[in-house]
């Protein structure tokens, strides 16, 4: 596993709403805590791509719905910056449904998936079609 930037472009806060690109029943989801976030009093916890989250389920099927679960970011619109220098932004924000250990739920992922998810979460690589 390639080492990560120390820094990255946190672009999604407590309260923010994702679509869920995997096909566990789940549509939208909500963040609800941000896992191993260090923060200041007073600062709303905010996450990034390749972040472990808490979220709960707003839309989707009737199982699932007002569930607790585990997701990993794979696209932010917030622009972020590459070791190389270049800047990366999609279109929209998206997680997929995994476990604690980070092993996906579903057994598809619809769309693109940062190379940066891809490279620290192996289990999300697999799963994807295409990694950018």
């Amino acid at each position: 596993m390639k080492g990560l930037p120390g820094r990255q472009t946190r672009g999604l806060p407590k309260g923010a709403r994702l679509e869920c690109i995997d096909n566990t029943g789940a549509k939208v989801v909500e963040i609800i805590e941000v896992l191993k976030y260090r923060g200041v009093r007073n600062r709303l916890a905010s996450a990034g791509i390749a972040d472990l989250l808490v979220v709960t389920v707003k839309k989707g099927t009737p199982e699932t719905r007002k569930q607790i679960m585990n997701a990993v970011i794979v696209r932010q619109r917030r622009p972020f910056r590459r070791p190389e220098g270049m800047m990366v932004q999609f279109e929209d924000n998206a997680c997929v449904i995994v476990t604690p250990e980070g092993e996906v739920k579903g057994s598809d992922i619809k769309g693109p998936v940062a190379r940066e998810a891809a490279e620290r979460w192996p289990r999300v690589a697999a799963t994807a079609s295409m990694i950018v």
